[in-house]
């Protein structure tokens, strides 16, 4: 397998804890997005990461869909319930923690590649009380467990530790971890695994 992505990407970073603790050998092939020659749109016709090459040829694009695919090519380390309502439960936590990253990805875009004069403050605003009712729900349902669902470490908890590092990463004015200490918890927890330590973002 390959796997298409950049070292930034909390979308990328998901996959690559899921293929690391899943224990499923896999080449890295960084992208760099803003490149004129790049070939990414080959492979994946919507120009986004990640995307994974199978041994077939074909490719699996959008985390979610890759994270679920990658869940059934080996037993080692089962991150999903089979199905039910554990399984919608922990999808939904992945949602969460997704959707937190959609709207500060979004305030990034318009803080960094929109000129100073056309950036729209209440725009912004919005997106970023997404970001923080997010956050407030996932410390919400956590509770003082050791892990998001059913105590048990999951996709869940990749997801919510991929969207904490990544705000961690580019939104150090959100303190976060004083607000939410539970939250705090988990992560500390997350980046003791070899999963979360050899994917930590990075330029």
């Amino acid at each position: 397998m390959k796997l298409i992505g950049t070292t930034t990407s909390p979308y990328v970073r998901k996959v690559r804890v899921v293929l690391n603790e899943k224990k499923i050998d896999y080449a890295f092939l960084l992208e760099d997005l803003s490149a004129p020659d790049s070939t990414l749109s080959e492979f994946n016709p919507l120009g986004k990461v990640p995307c994974l090459i199978m041994e077939d040829g074909k490719t699996l694009y959008d985390s979610s869909v890759i994270v679920d695919y990658l869940d059934t090519v080996t037993p080692v380390g089962r991150l999903l319930p089979q199905g039910g309502r554990a399984r919608a439960d922990v999808k939904c936590w992945e949602a969460l923690a997704d959707g937190i990253m959609d709207a500060a990805i979004l305030v990034r875009l318009e803080e960094t590649r929109r000129p100073e004069k056309e950036r729209s403050a209440p725009w912004i605003q919005h997106q970023m009380s997404k970001v923080h009712a997010g956050l407030k729900a996932m410390s919400r349902q956590l509770e003082d467990r050791s892990y998001c669902y059913d105590n048990t470490y999951s996709l869940a908890d990749i997801a919510a530790g991929c969207a904490l590092g990544w705000l961690s990463f580019r939104f150090e004015q959100i303190d976060w971890r004083s607000e939410y200490d539970n939250l705090a918890r988990l992560f500390d927890r997350l980046n003791e695994r070899p999963s979360f330590q050899q994917t930590t973002p990075s330029e």
